[in-house]
């Protein structure tokens, strides 16, 4: 494996093309997202106009991450940084969720962390895995409800259901759970890429 040592911005780049999970709640309660008046009258997994930008902290371990408006990401990376780092976000997204529909699959929302390397800023982390995206059937969609997905949403779905708090540590997950969840990975991996992954 070939990698470079980076220095991290302190901040995820995320990309909503769909109305869902916590934007859906933020949506229902105050017309926005992340702090972003929208329409009124908007469903759930409604498709945006345009991509929405909506950054957030980079929070320590055990911390959770809080959403920040442009501005404020602009604050702490510098404007010029923060308008490449919205700019690139949003057409890398693009980009990926024309692929990915044309395979089936919606590519609902994504996240993206930057760091700076030999002077230039590239892509670090993971990209467009199911940890770091949301991914519906395009054969399945239906805006107004939410939508079978095939990341990891149905690990957190569980862990609702479970009561669990959010505070450390998370309930154990059944082994049916985990197999549920690898499998949703593996399909997604072969409508996106059309070959077979093989489970270590």
């Amino acid at each position: 494996m070939l990698v470079k040592k980076a220095e991290p911005l302190p901040v995820e780049c995320i990309v909503r093309g769909y109305i869902a999970g916590s934007a859906w709640n933020e949506y229902k309660v105050s017309g926005t997202v992340c702090g972003i008046k929208l329409p009124e009258g908007l469903v759930e997994s409604d498709k945006f106009p345009e991509p929405l930008f909506t950054p957030s902290t980079k929070a320590a371990i055990g911390d959770h991450d809080e959403n920040i408006s442009l501005e404020q990401m602009k604050s702490i990376v510098g404007d010029e940084m923060g308008q490449r780092l919205s700019d690139i976000s949003i057409a890398v997204y693009k980009r990926a969720a024309e692929w990915a529909l044309s395979r089936g699959i919606i590519l609902a929302d994504t996240k993206f962390e930057f760091g700076v390397a030999d002077g230039e800023l590239i892509l670090i982390d993971e990209i467009f895995t199911p940890d770091s995206s949301r991914f519906w059937l395009m054969r399945e969609y239906e805006a107004g409800r939410g939508q079978e997905s095939l990341d990891k949403q149905f690990v957190r779905d569980f862990l609702l259901a479970a009561g669990w708090d959010k505070t450390p540590p998370p309930p154990s997950l059944p082994e049916e759970v985990v197999n549920q969840t690898r499998e949703r990975y593996l399909e997604a991996y072969r409508i996106i890429t059309g070959n077979e992954l093989e489970p270590a």
